[in-house]
């Protein structure tokens, strides 16, 4: 692990953080003033950086707040912590615009300073992680199953022409799915063009998609090639074609059946070699139903149906997808990107997400310029998300409030067999555990082990992708509870029984929120 730095003049200040990270298993190295740290930085390499910085606000070298600027210039992703005496409270207030992770006011305890650099350092250690992800993450995210299944037909699609309709809510990331159908088929090269089809209204969606002759009508002054044409090569992606008029659907089926079609007010036939992506949020066997869609062009379009699964779906994406959309959106406004804390990220998760994909994206643009710290907490998030979801409490996973995940498949019959085998044979569980270790050959576990292991498989079956972390906090929480409540409430003797240190026991009753 990469050491943190300590910037100050007072030596007892160095000497008793030094001494208190380092029962902590934390190393450190100390600075006395600001140049020495420049200076360090200039030379030092990717694994003998810092982890954090924790600065003192005035020192004869330099000012914390000048350091804290050139620091952040140089290494934008460190958490910078500043020490500040009470008078310089308002400097401190300043230092988190330069986008400092927290102040510690002095006198400090010892106890509560040496937790605060745990927590810098472990939002560090997590975004360290979440940087690779991004770096190494594709044009689309997802590690939900049911993204994944998507994921699997592009792939199975990725060099076949034949026609394709996207089904999803609103904002769930249609274009996105066509756009990567494109970048990943033979037409790669060629151009993609999109059309909303519901948003240009029914008057000019003609001559959007075929074109128009000059003189064609009034104001058509010049020649101009429509969206068919301008995508002669690649790939006509079709949005909210539900909305297309009855009268264009009889033409577009025409294009979708020999490959030709006439500008308006034109003679000439125009050939379009085009692979046309279609999609929808509406029924549109519903609406061939009511006659408002035509079936030829339904079961044209219909060849290959790809349903994407609305955010609600997928929550364990929110994760991933908050913190790249916080990065994105910073990187457009030219700031510091906000972090979001844990409890944050799960409170968020357990928003119903009406608008999708587009809906979490537009939530981490106001955060970035709304919320008022550099690390975003439960009550930074927007009033939508705050008054329509339940408090998240940290003794509580996440798990036992949200549902798992749908997969992609909407009907059971259509599940694939080796799924459905799988259920089936999870579903099946064994009398009692001694029949369970004659029938296997292992040893009988004991009833909490039975628990724990249902509740691991229910966790795992379900896609999400921090089982370790859930089961081990809802484990130290019930061992350090029953520890404290066999000796009334004594923590160092609750250590001494648990055999662990009074430190520790400190730090866990903190951050599992036990007070």
């Amino acid at each position: 692990m990469k050491p943190i730095w300590i910037v100050d003049d007072d030596q007892s200040i160095r000497f008793v953080l030094e001494k208190a990270l380092l029962r902590e298993g934390l190393p450190t190295r100390s600075f006395t003033n600001p140049r020495e740290v420049l200076a360090a930085l200039e030379v030092a390499t990717e694994a003998d950086g810092p982890q954090i910085l924790v600065s003192d606000i005035r020192m004869p070298g330099g000012s914390g707040l000048d350091l804290l600027e050139k620091v952040k210039a140089r290494l934008p992703g460190l958490p910078v912590i500043i020490m500040t005496a009470f008078s310089d409270l308002d400097s401190a207030v300043s230092a988190f615009q330069g986008g400092a992770f927290e102040y510690l006011p002095k006198p400090f305890d010892l106890h509560k300073a040496t937790d605060l650099i745990r927590r810098a350092v472990e939002e560090s250690q997590r975004e360290e992680v979440a940087e690779e992800r991004m770096a190494a993450a594709p044009e689309m995210l997802g590690q939900a199953p049911a993204m994944q299944d998507v994921f699997r037909a592009i792939g199975r699609l990725s060099q076949s022409m034949v026609t394709v309709m996207i089904t999803g809510e609103s904002g769930s990331g249609k274009e996105l799915v066509a756009r990567a159908l494109h970048k990943h088929s033979p037409r790669a090269n060629g151009p993609f063009i999109a059309i909303n089809t519901a948003a240009i209204p029914k008057d000019l969606l003609e001559s959007e998609l075929f074109g128009h002759e000059r003189g064609a009508f009034t104001g058509a002054q010049t020649l101009r090639r429509g969206r068919f044409e301008q995508a002669d090569g690649g790939t006509l992606f079709l949005d909210e074609i539900g909305d297309m008029p009855f009268d264009l659907q009889t033409r577009l089926l025409r294009v979708l059946s020999d490959g030709h079609f006439y500008r308006v007010g034109g003679h000439n036939a125009v050939k379009a070699n085009v692979r046309v992506i279609a999609a929808t949020h509406q029924d549109l066997e519903q609406r061939v139903k009511e006659g408002s869609f035509r079936e030829d062009l339904f079961h044209r379009l219909n060849v290959i149906r790809l349903r994407l699964p609305a955010l609600r779906e997928r929550r364990e994406d929110v994760f991933m997808l908050t913190r790249h959309f916080l990065q994105q959106s910073a990187k457009q406004l030219g700031v510091e990107p906000k972090r979001i804390s844990e409890a944050a990220l799960q409170q968020l998760s357990l928003f119903s997400f009406p608008g999708n994909v587009r809906q979490l994206e537009n939530i981490c643009h106001w955060l970035t310029v709304m919320a008022p710290a550099q690390v975003v907490e439960p009550k930074d998030l927007p009033p939508e998300v705050l008054g329509s979801t339940p408090e998240w409490k940290p003794g509580l996973p996440l798990a036992e409030k949200i549902e798992p995940a749908r997969p992609a498949w909407s009907d059971q019959a259509a599940q694939p067999a080796a799924t459905a085998a799988y259920l089936s044979e999870a579903a099946v569980v064994p009398a009692t555990p001694a029949q369970a270790a004659v029938d296997s050959g292992k040893p009988a576990l004991a009833p909490w082990e039975s628990g724990l292991e249902a509740e691991a498989l229910a966790l795992l079956v379900s896609g999400r992708s921090d089982v370790w972390d859930v089961l081990t906090r809802r484990f130290e929480s019930r061992l350090i509870q029953t520890a404290l409540a066999n000796t009334h409430g004594r923590r160092i003797e609750a250590a001494l029984k648990l055999g662990i240190g009074r430190n520790t026991i400190t730090r866990k009753i903190q951050e599992l929120h036990l007070e």
